[in-house]
């Protein structure tokens, strides 16, 4: 069995400015096809909008109605977190 990943990733809505910090875990396993990226603590006032297998498509939702990704599609490319 697998082992997961587990990492902190601080959010911040470009809307309203409401911060914090997230953890989420990801099985570390570059062989599987879906990585099972689960977010296990989102900071108040951030919800999930849509979940998903991978970081790129999980939509979280603010309080203030905005959705993002939960890691954008231009911060995975430049490899940061």
């Amino acid at each position: 069995m697998a082992l997961r990943d587990r990492f902190s990733k601080k959010l911040t809505c470009p809307q309203c400015g409401n911060s914090g910090f997230a953890e989420a875990s990801e099985i570390d396993d570059p062989k599987r096809k879906h990585p099972g990226f689960t977010v296990d603590h989102l900071p108040r006032g951030f919800f999930i909008q849509r979940p998903s297998n991978h970081q790129e498509t999980c939509m979280i939702k603010c309080e203030c109605g905005r959705k993002f990704a939960f890691r954008s599609v231009a911060e995975a490319a430049s490899g940061r977190d």
